[in-house]
């Protein structure tokens, strides 16, 4: 799949589980992933449980292009999860889209993992030196047949045990024929909530997936903790002790849905308040704010309210050229940004243009956005970036590039602002996007700004690593 957004930060994926007896949890699902598609756009999948047996469908693309009627005819069922996926670990293969479905001494497992764990080879290797067997190469297969090997006595402790064993970055569901699973990872870095549906429950990676399909959030689950969805209702237990608070902040500047809440807070009041934090700490005269659409509304929408210039859409984006099947040739792959975001001459032309986007990571996509406003005739263009410079990689599910990649790593704030050509550059604090959102400093895993890895990083780990294809024999 062509993707034009190749400097732009992707997550991992999205996770869904259902409980429901009054509703085909297929159909509901995929409402559910429908809603969580901006969290992977690479796969999907849903497995459904009859409360006997379990039935699975995966294929490569959105969950639009995965899943006809037919599709979710075939797959009956009042329980189930749902996965959308944007690889970090693996190759991006159909053998590697989720919900990975195993076989235990108690009948079919199925798993959905968002997230990274930093001891995947660790483990795999163990797991493979104990004759077990592996179909993919992601590290959320791991998770699975672990889970199956101990599944047997109770679900409950299974996921104890898997959970006292793996290190890293997860919020996880699990279909068992009777139940829904779903558990956090100690430090909470990926986001996961619960709460009820209809005359059921359900747990999704964010607010954003309730509203489509009638439900209420009750609240996040904590760090460490199992969440349990069964006939008797939903209940919490913990699962392994809690560790420092991280969640990740760029959930809250660009990855998560807008109209989605966390640690009980708007997201796309939080972008706001970023622009204005941004307006503060980087003023500028100018005649005009414009945003990156579509994720630079919110906090342009705050920097022109709190400096008092006016907002205006400087560009019109295609939601749609991006995710073609058809390749581009060499002169329309050279278009670039043009083929996704059209300028608005007229707003442009003769104005000094405050351009707000969420982040920069290797610079290229700033860069010809930049160039095609000074192209529409603007006279200054001054950058405004909601992110803080990001100078070290993402292990925790975040596909990001090396760190030789990384504009803000190999480059000084004027080197970067003269790649981009732009007329002055501005990005936020850590300490302002964080009074942003309202929640302490510690509370969040600040990373990729400031190499505090809250998680320990095995030496020289990177998403390569993990890229084990070369064990798949099959040309799926």
């Amino acid at each position: 799949m062509l993707n034009f957004d190749s400097d732009r930060l992707k997550e991992e994926c999205g996770v869904f589980g259902i409980y429901t007896p009054e509703f085909e949890a297929a159909r509901l699902t995929f409402f559910g992933l429908f809603a969580l598609q901006h969290r992977g756009q690479e796969s999907a999948g849903i497995s459904v449980s009859d409360g006997t047996s379990l039935r699975t469908r995966k294929s490569m693309g959105l969950v639009s292009q995965v899943f006809t009627e037919d599709d979710l005819r075939a797959l009956p069922g009042h329980l189930g999860i749902g996965h959308t996926r944007y690889s970090t670990t693996g190759s991006s293969k159909v053998y590697n889209a989720q919900p990975i479905y195993c076989q235990s001494q108690v009948g079919h497992v199925a798993v959905a993992h968002n997230g990274n764990l930093v001891n995947a080879i660790e483990l795999r290797d163990e797991m493979e030196a104990n004759r077990v067997v592996f179909d993919g190469t992601n590290d959320s297969e791991i998770i699975a047949r672990m889970l199956a090997q101990h599944i047997d006595a109770d679900p409950i402790e299974a996921v104890r045990i898997v959970m006292s064993r793996i290190r890293g970055a997860y919020s996880c569901v699990v279909l068992l024929p009777n139940m829904v699973i779903g558990f956090r990872d100690p430090n909470g870095v990926r986001p996961l909530v619960a709460g009820t549906v209809a005359s059921g429950h359900m747990v999704a990676s964010e607010s954003c997936a309730f509203g489509p399909v009638d439900g209420t959030v009750v609240r996040e689950v904590a760090p460490g903790e199992i969440v349990i969805i069964d006939k008797d209702g939903m209940r919490f237990e913990q699962g392994i002790a809690p560790d420092r608070q991280a969640m990740c902040l760029f959930e809250f500047i660009y990855f998560a849905r807008p109209d989605s809440k966390m640690y009980d807070t708007s997201l796309y009041s939080a972008r706001e308040r970023m622009g204005e934090e941004l307006a503060r700490e980087h003023p500028v005269e100018a005649d005009v704010v414009m945003p990156v659409p579509d994720s630079g509304i919110p906090a342009a929408l705050g920097f022109s309210r709190a400096t008092g210039i006016p907002f205006q859409e400087g560009m019109m984006k295609s939601r749609y050229i991006h995710r073609t099947f058809i390749q581009p040739d060499q002169r329309i792959r050279e278009m670039g940004v043009r083929m996704k975001l059209t300028p608005l001459v007229d707003h442009i032309q003769g104005k000094r243009v405050v351009l707000v986007d969420d982040s920069i990571v290797r610079a290229t996509t700033t860069n010809q956005i930049v160039k095609m406003m000074f192209d529409s005739g603007a006279t200054e263009v001054h950058v405004r970036i909601t992110a803080p410079p990001i100078v070290n990689p993402c292990y925790y599910g975040i596909d990001m590039a090396h760190k030789s990649e990384l504009a803000a790593a190999k480059w000084t704030l004027d080197e970067i602002r003269d790649h981009l050509g732009c007329t002055s550059l501005g990005y936020l604090s850590i300490d302002g996007a964080v009074k942003a959102v309202g929640q302490p400093r510690e509370k969040f895993c600040l990373a990729c700004f400031n190499g505090d890895y809250p998680i320990a990083v095995p030496k020289n780990l990177s998403k390569d690593a993990f890229d084990l294809s070369s064990r798949i024999k099959t040309n799926a």
